[in-house]
């Protein structure tokens, strides 16, 4: 059995290994692409779009989560398409893969941003999601983990990736970077 120490180490580990890259599997800067979503972010909210969050299971919690934060501490129009009877409804009706892409498909407007998490990236209902988003013209950034050939890491105009294929690792991650372009968002400073 291992300690905290290690499990910490390992957390870190993963979070310094976080790579970042565009629509065409281009490596980005990861300082510089949180400056370039937040200038996504603001520009968006100035133009009245809104910042949709999805996400399964642990993900959708982190997508619930940062949809309340980015609107109350940052200002900005966020929601995520987690509620309860929606997923129940239009799984039951249209079948659980199309439980993101439907409410894309009736609320979503050129230039609304996609946030799309998934530990996997293989989730059909969120690569449905992302071809919904697509199609209406939103930008798009994913959130994944596990394997380095993932799907959704090869979907979004910015793919966030973490190199772990255990579950806590990368979800504690994701919601780090969430909170990452927030914080800085909101002006967080090294220097205070």
């Amino acid at each position: 059995m291992s300690g905290l120490s290690e499990y910490l180490d390992t957390l870190k580990k993963a979070a310094d290994n976080v790579a970042v890259s565009d629509q065409y599997s281009l490596r980005l800067d990861r300082d510089e692409t949180i400056t370039k979503v937040i200038e996504l972010m603001r520009n968006g909210s100035v133009n009245g779009n809104k910042i949709i969050f999805v996400g399964n299971g642990g993900s959708a919690s982190i997508a619930s989560h940062m949809a309340i934060d980015y609107s109350k501490n940052g200002r900005l129009p966020a929601v995520s398409f987690n509620d309860g009877a929606a997923l129940t409804c239009i799984g039951n009706d249209l079948g659980y893969e199309n439980v993101f892409s439907e409410q894309i498909k009736l609320h979503a407007k050129q230039d609304d941003l996609l946030i799309a998490i998934s530990s996997s990236g293989a989730s059909q209902n969120i690569l449905n999601a992302l071809m919904q988003a697509r199609a209406v013209g939103c930008n798009i950034i994913t959130m994944s983990g596990f394997s380095e050939e993932n799907p959704l890491r090869q979907l979004g105009d910015i793919n966030w990736y973490v190199p772990s294929s255990e579950y806590g690792f990368v979800e504690i991650t994701h919601l780090t970077l969430c909170h990452a372009i927030l914080d800085n968002l909101m002006g967080w400073d090294t220097h205070k």
